[in-house]
């Protein structure tokens, strides 16, 4: 069911991972970001887009994770875009039909066969120096770094004053580093947080992409908390993060993956 959140932004909460899809509304349609992951909840969404007269007129995907790639023919065929390092990722991983089943491989066994593949990772990269999404609707400004995933970009959604952070912020997943490249992801994470913090006195809304939709004292509370991880991280601290320990939800993934992020840093050096 869609949640407004600001005037004209609203989300959409799937079962995976509290996975946040945004709408935008514009002129003559949606802005749709990070769509969902699974189908039925897809088809929901596109009936409350239909019930509200909506069309989707333009989709984004903040970074080129399968979970954030997806689509479903519902939304129709608006062009969907990414930025440039984000797409040129996609063509990288995704080159042929059999890297649907290799990516089909990293889902939940438990969800598999309700995830739409079909149209995975169909997105076009913007010019690099793109700053606004393309689109005939309110000011939607990019802030592409580095951290958790090459090409990621967080949006600020200007008048509405609505920050959608993609991977970051979350008050339910611990920072993920992207370890699979040659940068450094502790200084990339922390650089990224320096973007978002720096654009934090213009938003009212923080939108995550997994975890619950916050306010203004959220998003600076959620910078710090995510800054003293990565800093613990970095330097071998103890850790006293709530979100790195078990839970109903998520059962013991996070502290596991806590752990390999320690192990992967120690083996980095």
């Amino acid at each position: 069911m869609l949640r407004q959140v600001a005037d004209g932004v609203l989300t959409y909460q799937s079962e995976f991972m509290q996975s946040n899809a945004v709408v935008v509304q514009g002129a003559a349609g949606v802005l749709l970001v990070d769509p969902g992951v699974l189908g039925d909840e897809m088809i929901c969404l596109a009936d409350d887009l239909a019930r509200l007269g909506q069309t989707v007129v333009a989709g984004f995907s903040t970074h080129p994770h399968w979970d954030h790639l997806l689509w479903h023919s519902r939304f129709g065929a608006a062009p969907r875009y990414g930025t440039a390092r984000c797409a040129a990722v996609v063509r990288d991983r995704l080159p042929d039909a059999a890297a649907k089943a290799r990516v089909a491989q990293m889902i939940p066994p438990d969800i598999v066969e309700r995830v739409p593949m079909d149209l995975l990772g169909e997105i076009a990269g913007l010019p690099a120096d793109t700053t606004l999404i393309p689109w005939d609707g309110p000011r939607v400004r990019i802030v592409e770094h580095r951290a958790h995933a090459p090409g990621h970009a967080a949006l600020v959604i200007e008048d509405r004053r609505v920050l959608v952070a993609g991977d970051m912020l979350s008050d339910v997943l611990i920072p993920m580093l992207d370890s699979n490249g040659d940068a450094d992801p502790i200084e990339d994470y922390l650089a990224a947080l320096g973007l978002l913090e720096g654009v934090a006195g213009d938003v009212h809304v923080l939108v995550p992409g997994h975890g619950s939709v916050g306010g203004a004292d959220q998003l600076q509370a959620r910078i710090n908390q995510d800054r003293a991880y990565v800093s613990a991280l970095r330097d071998g601290e103890g850790l006293a993060d709530p979100r790195c320990g078990a839970s109903a939800a998520y059962g013991d993934w996070l502290p596991g993956l806590h752990a390999r992020q320690v192990e992967n840093l120690t083996q980095r050096g």
